[in-house]
């Protein structure tokens, strides 16, 4: 069973998770959740989507998860795990086949720490569009944001790598790559004019099957988050 259009308040549970799979309770725009689907598309996992409502969650989501966030990772054991970096080291400790973490206790670590970083630079995607939906003046912002894209970049400048862990795609890259497929959407695009590797970066995640099968189009997120910062979110959009 796989879900579209989202479980709310007073939806009946969706039944046992089948052997041999696993289920992401999910949301079709969120990045956090984004993460998780494309760990699971690009190792291959088969998987359940059930879309949340997360204005009008259903009471036994948040029995499940009681802070009541996506991703949500449940077993057909009935195990559950959340929070978007602990739900895709999971899953690539799990299911071994292409890991997307090194094994080595040090290069994880340097992992964790690029995220550490990240962390730091998420914020602006809301930060920036809110500003403007009130009107206020975002150059500032846009300056700073800049400015953490400039870092990103020396970094790739600097390992002299395609991606932020060598040649090949890691956990890294996809847990950054929800944020710079919203660029356009956000009209933020042009950050990364001063930035060739990073911008180069972003073209060559763009062709990655797990990219492609994970997203949606800029329309699609344009009209959603149009709902998005109108106070009145359609997670159901286009369905």
């Amino acid at each position: 069973m796989a879900s579209q259009k989202c479980f709310s308040k007073g939806s009946p549970p969706p039944g046992p998770v089948p052997e041999g799979k696993i289920r992401i309770y999910s949301m079709r725009f969120c990045p956090f959740a984004h993460r998780a689907r494309l760990v699971l598309n690009a190792k291959g996992i088969e998987h359940d989507i059930i879309n949340i409502n997360l204005r009008d969650k259903p009471e036994w989501f948040l029995e499940m998860n009681p802070l009541g966030l996506v991703p949500t990772l449940e077993t057909a054991a009935g195990e559950v795990v959340y929070e978007s970096p602990i739900t895709c080291e999971y899953l690539d400790e799990v299911y071994p086949e292409k890991k997307l973490l090194p094994s080595d206790p040090f290069g994880k670590a340097q992992q964790k720490m690029m995220m550490e970083h990240f962390s730091k630079v998420s914020p602006y995607f809301y930060k920036i569009p809110t500003a403007k939906t009130k009107g206020e003046d975002i150059s500032g912002l846009e300056a700073e944001l800049k400015e953490k894209f400039a870092k990103l970049n020396e970094d790739l400048v600097n390992k002299k790598t395609q991606y932020f862990a060598g040649d090949a795609i890691t956990m890294i890259d996809y847990m950054m790559w929800p944020f710079f497929e919203r660029l356009e959407t956000f009209d933020l695009e042009h950050c990364l004019d001063n930035t060739p590797q990073l911008k180069k970066w972003k073209q060559q995640m763009q062709e990655d099957p797990a990219v492609k099968a994970s997203g949606h189009s800029v329309n699609t997120y344009k009209a959603y988050y149009t709902t998005y910062f109108e106070g009145n979110p359609n997670f159901d959009y286009g369905l």
